[in-house]
């Protein structure tokens, strides 16, 4: 398959964990920057996810990565994309998606996230949408796999039987999470 999306991007990927500014250790609030117009939407599972469509690389379809031993299991291992490790992450198995079958429509979403270069599994990819600001309300506070720091709100699309919602993701402020471990915390500096 080839690429659907193709972005130009000169970020180069490290197999090492990148420090971060103790800034962006935090949840991500969607009043602090403003909102993304279009989102790629996805699906994991039964349910309908939108990512900010500026940090798609490209989309491709899947193929097994290379283990890399002890990593956690949603982390699947790395491919060679053009020359640049990229890790591959399984979103189904990190969010708690009851399976995660590897078929003709599983893809890989390629996303540049701080200057680095991460895959991401998902079941199929939808299309690209363009979601007007009113059209997206607050996310309701509930016990979900995504931390709630990490959804922008609730893509409310369309009328009568043909209305979608999708869940609008901080792609960025997820993968950087601690709890995702590709980034390292900042060093702390001791006296």
């Amino acid at each position: 398959m080839n690429a659907l999306i193709q972005h130009s991007s000169s970020a180069h990927a490290s197999a090492a964990l990148m420090p971060l500014p103790e800034a962006l250790m935090q949840p991500a609030r969607a009043a602090s920057r403003p909102l993304p117009r279009e989102f790629l939407s996805f699906r994991l599972g039964g349910e309908e996810y939108g990512i900010d469509i500026l940090t798609v690389q490209e989309i491709r379809s899947y193929e097994p990565p290379t283990r890399i031993a002890n990593a956690p299991s949603f982390v699947l291992g790395v491919v060679n994309l053009r020359g640049v490790i990229v890790p591959i992450l399984d979103l189904r198995l990190k969010l708690g998606c009851s399976s995660a079958e590897y078929n003709e429509f599983t893809v890989v979403i390629v996303l540049t996230v701080m200057d680095r270069v991460i895959g991401v599994v998902v079941d199929s990819v939808s299309d690209v949408l363009d979601i007007a600001p009113d059209a997206i309300k607050p996310a309701p506070t509930l016990a979900s796999a995504v931390d709630a720091g990490h959804i922008l709100g609730m893509g409310c699309l369309g009328s009568g039987d043909d209305k979608r919602l999708l869940i609008l993701t901080d792609i960025q402020a997820l993968l950087m999470s601690p709890e995702m471990g590709l980034f390292s915390a900042p060093a702390m500096l001791s006296d």
